[in-house]
């Protein structure tokens, strides 16, 4: 990868752990003591931190380096059947656990109207799909990963 390539991943990892953290540049700044002018560079791709400053952040948002400074984005998990029987199963689980509670399943109340259960079926299988891609992702070693 080029310099200049390194730095985009960098710009866009960064941005993102910002983001999903609910952190500003000025929060970074304030929390880290980095100057600002040096922030901003970081965050429009213009330069990469010295080592130090990647661990700093790397600390900061309970990251490792690589989450950081490796362009990730072309590295897809796809699910294989298997997944997909273990996310149906789990997902058929979670929906009996719900409804056999002793007063079943309910919402501000009242018993759940058929669309309102096709909705929580359809978010719990995004939620069960989601978890289960970034267990496939932390626990797959290297070796296995597709090289796309």
């Amino acid at each position: 990868m080029s310099e200049e390539e390194y730095k985009k991943a960098f710009s866009k990892n960064l941005r993102a752990y910002t983001e999903a953290n609910g952190k500003t540049q000025a929060d970074i700044v304030k929390d880290l003591g980095f100057n600002k002018s040096t922030v901003s560079t970081w965050f429009n791709g213009i330069k990469i931190p010295r080592m130090d400053k990647i661990d700093a952040l790397c600390n900061y948002f309970g990251i490792s380096r690589s989450d950081l400074i490796e362009d990730k984005s072309n590295k897809t998990i796809e699910l294989n059947k298997k997944d997909e029987r273990d996310i149906a199963k789990r997902l058929e689980q979670t929906l009996d656990q719900l409804e056999s509670d002793q007063d079943g399943l309910m919402f501000s109340g009242e018993p759940l109207d058929d669309q309102t259960r096709e909705l929580l079926k359809a978010s719990l299988q995004n939620s069960i799909t989601i978890a289960k891609i970034n267990a496939k992702q932390k626990f797959t070693p290297k070796k296995y990963r597709d090289k796309k």
